[in-house]
């Protein structure tokens, strides 16, 4: 199994040699581990070149049994750790920064007051779509997205996150109690890049106006530094804003801008139990909704 393991990071990470450092081999011992996969499954997985690694014809044809191989794999190693009354396992979590920021830490302090020995893995996103992925692969075994995605998928509706207008403290619309999204529109934005589904852009096309895009951002501290200096506008969340060091000003939006957050899985019954009491305590820290609690409670039962 440790072969399989090593052929999807090193995948992953696109380098024999920064997969030896992150998994504490020799290179050698990686090439090794990759010729002896390629020569159980009698075939070429991988190419290397000086540009970096890529997929043969069959690699790619066999990816994804590789994954559901892995995947099965770590679903019985929790199954087994879970017969011995949660002393130990790994909860693989898909988040992204706000969530992981604001919410997991305190999560995690509080489940390992009862289960210390639970692990956890944070495979944090910046795209929505990016985290349907992570569900549906099986990498994760629950991820934090909106309702759109996790319409598709068991879920539940946790939160209403407001969204915020965040300006330079020097610029004129700083001065305002209130920012309209029409005024925002106007000004040169900058945009948290989210891919397909973008709460921001939604509202802007819903009142039919077209923000006047200058910058595209994978990250929100970027941002925040980008509006410190008065480069231009953005809208961010309220819940990644809480602790900002960044000297900027935070304004309310009119008409109110919000994002719902969800959690969604797979399955639930290859649900690990120990996901699953985790989530648990999610929703009863942080499901604000009525929905959501009854999703829950429908879907735990």
């Amino acid at each position: 199994m440790k072969r399989y393991h090593t052929f999807l990071k090193v995948i992953e990470l696109g380098s024999f040699t920064k997969t030896a450092e992150e998994l504490g081999y020799t290179q050698s011992a990686i090439s090794q581990m990759i010729q002896s996969l390629e020569t159980e499954l009698d075939t070429t997985l991988l190419l290397r070149s000086r540009s970096g690694i890529e997929l043969t014809a069959d690699g790619k044809e066999l990816l994804p049994y590789i994954y559901n191989i892995c995947n099965s794999y770590h679903n019985l190693s929790e199954k087994l750790k879970e017969m011995h009354n949660l002393q130990s396992g790994v909860i693989r979590i898909g988040t992204f920064s706000s969530i992981s920021c604001h919410w997991l830490p305190q999560l995690i302090d509080e489940f390992h007051k009862t289960h210390p020995g639970i692990s956890f893995e944070l495979h944090q996103v910046v795209e929505y779509a990016d985290m349907a992925g992570l569900i549906q692969n099986g990498h994760v075994d629950f991820g934090f997205l909106t309702p759109e995605v996790a319409e598709s998928y068991p879920h539940i509706d946790l939160n209403e996150d407001q969204m915020m207008a965040v300006l330079s403290p020097s610029h004129p619309l700083a001065s305002q109690e209130t920012v309209t999204l029409e005024q925002l529109a106007s000004e040169p934005y900058i945009l948290l890049e989210e891919g397909d589904i973008n709460e921001p852009l939604n509202y802007f096309r819903q009142n039919h106006l077209e923000p006047n895009i200058r910058y595209r951002v994978h990250d929100d501290y970027t941002i925040m530094s980008m509006v410190e200096l008065n480069l231009g506008v953005s809208i961010l969340s309220q819940m990644f804003l809480q602790r900002s060091s960044y000297d900027l000003a935070v304004r309310p939006i009119e008409p109110p801008v919000k994002r719902t957050i969800s959690l969604a899985f797979r399955h639930m019954e290859t649900l690990p139990t120990a996901a699953r009491h985790f989530i648990d305590l999610v929703v009863k820290k942080h499901c604000t909704s009525e929905k959501g609690r009854a999703q829950w409670n429908e879907l735990f039962r």
